[in-house]
């Protein structure tokens, strides 16, 4: 199916992405080329409750939020049976065009977009199970996450080669954080640590957090850190390891402040989680540390400007029947450490080679 070669362009399509936020970014170059195929087409996208934060700040090319109901077999959200029937029979009403499945490799998520009631749908599906028409393509396991939808956009005809991330700042963003008591330490060059992540097998230990964060300190720079109202106790234990004094604004800002803060600073130091894509969509040079997922397929595609520590998870060949964007339970933890020391070089080459002339 090449939907640029036909002359009923679709007019209503719906876009199935219920993924977290390091998930989420990784689309949004999907949601950029798609707009750019159809300008006028209403395009909605079924996330998770948290992405009307996101969804606001890509309105050129997102028109609405859905919020995805859970399914069975997909655990992004919990199941309510009794509601999911409503739910699809509102959405076989709106008469959608087109609908999308850029969720993962469609093992579950294949059926929810099947059942939309759309005149035509596309994404991807596992060789050997069920695929609901032609225009489903084998899924892409070689690929980086971001690639991947885009690939199945290329599927179909549409032009997706950009692969940039982009998480627009708001005025209130830089307000948020310009309002916070610690907001004028900031006028410092600072870095950012982030110690945690969703997925605990991906957090490493806050003891290298907070030595990587003395040494910085000692080369002259600001050390804040961040991370979820959850995380609070894991960035006091990182605090509280450190002989500096950092910033801890846990749980202090909502996701537009977060991103405000980190568009400032001189490096992002953070295990494989969302805040390792906002670096990227933000250009903040960083270094991700990975221990429990594939760098290959995580990492940002520009190496330059942000490093990634660690090796790639071992072979396993049920990995790749997984249907979670984020924090994969089949991906193999890595055994060996990651050295203080690695970080400590890796955060020295990104400050020397982006800021040596910041001045």
């Amino acid at each position: 199916m090449n939907l640029t070669r036909m002359n009923d362009s679709p007019e209503r399509i719906v876009v199935l992405r219920a993924l977290q936020l390091g998930d989420t970014l990784c689309g949004v170059p999907a949601f950029r080329a798609l707009r750019g195929a159809f300008p006028h087409a209403h395009i909605a996208l079924v996330g998770l409750p948290w992405a009307s934060a996101l969804t606001e700040r890509l309105a050129g090319w997102v028109d609405e939020l859905i919020e995805f109901p859970g399914y069975p077999g997909m655990p992004e959200r919990p199941l309510r049976p009794a509601s999911l029937s409503t739910f699809f029979d509102k959405m076989v009403d709106r008469r959608w065009d087109l609908a999308l499945q850029l969720h993962g490799n469609g093992l579950h998520s294949n059926g929810f977009v099947a059942q939309l009631g759309a005149t035509r749908s596309a994404g991807s599906y596992l060789p050997g199970t069920w695929r609901p028409g032609p225009a489903y393509t084998p899924y892409r396991d070689d690929l980086p996450e971001v690639l991947r939808p885009l690939a199945v956009l290329r599927e179909l005809g549409i032009p997706a080669d950009d692969q940039r991330k982009e998480f627009p700042l708001l005025a209130r963003d830089v307000a948020e954080l310009a309002a916070h008591p610690l907001a004028s330490r900031l006028h410092a060059d600072y870095v950012c640590l982030h110690p945690g992540a969703r997925d605990p097998r991906r957090r490493w230990p806050a003891e290298g957090f907070a030595a990587v964060g003395d040494r910085l300190a000692d080369a002259g720079l600001v050390v804040a850190l961040t991370g979820t109202e959850e995380e609070r106790q894991l960035t006091a234990a990182v605090r509280g390891a450190m002989r500096a004094e950092p910033m801890d604004l846990s749980g202090a800002l909502s996701l537009g402040g977060l991103a405000a803060l980190l568009s400032g600073a001189r490096l992002v130091v953070t295990n494989d989680t969302g805040v390792s894509h906002m670096a990227d969509a933000l250009a903040v040079p960083s270094v991700t540390i990975f221990l429990a997922s594939d760098p290959d397929r995580w990492a940002p595609l520009d190496r330059d400007r942000h490093a990634a520590i660690g090796a790639a998870h071992s072979s396993n060949p049920d990995a790749t029947h997984c249907c979670l964007g984020d924090a994969c339970p089949r991906e193999t933890v890595r055994p060996e450490p990651v050295d203080v020391d690695e970080v400590v070089r890796a955060a020295s080459r990104q400050l020397e080679r982006w800021w040596s002339n910041a001045a």
